[in-house]
């Protein structure tokens, strides 16, 4: 059976982090049914990594998805996107695609996921 370290490290390689709320459900999992999610995790990761497509092409849909929903978790996965190789033009223009879905909502968010993520980047490679 996995231990929480295991779970993280997914989270860790795919976007630099294991978000709060991706900590709590690895931990009350762990305690009140290890079988669950290690079977919800299982599946998660067989469809967040389709065989069919890139990491970068997947994080870039599921950023989209999430734009369209007004879901403050598209930030998790533009970041996937872009340590996959994503240049922050490539999830403007997803934006562009979730604005049609969604409108200005969706693409203020994108906005300042985009600016927040990139502007942490260009912190980092001036160090």
């Amino acid at each position: 059976m996995a231990m929480a370290e295991d779970y993280n490290k997914i989270y860790e390689e795919l976007i630099g982090f294991v978000p709060p709320r991706i900590q709590q459900r690895i931990r009350a999992g762990l305690e009140c049914d290890p079988g669950l999610l290690d079977m919800v995790e299982n599946i998660r990761t067989r469809a967040m990594y389709p065989e069919g497509m890139e990491v970068k092409t997947a994080q870039m849909i599921l950023f989209g998805i999430l734009l369209s929903h007004v879901a403050p978790a598209a930030e998790y996965h533009a970041r996937g996107a872009m340590r996959a190789g994503a240049t922050k033009k490539e999830l403007h223009d997803v934006a562009g695609l979730a604005f049609l879905f969604r409108g200005l909502p969706a693409f203020n968010l994108a906005g300042e996921v985009l600016n927040k993520i990139f502007d942490e980047q260009e912190k980092k490679e001036k160090k």
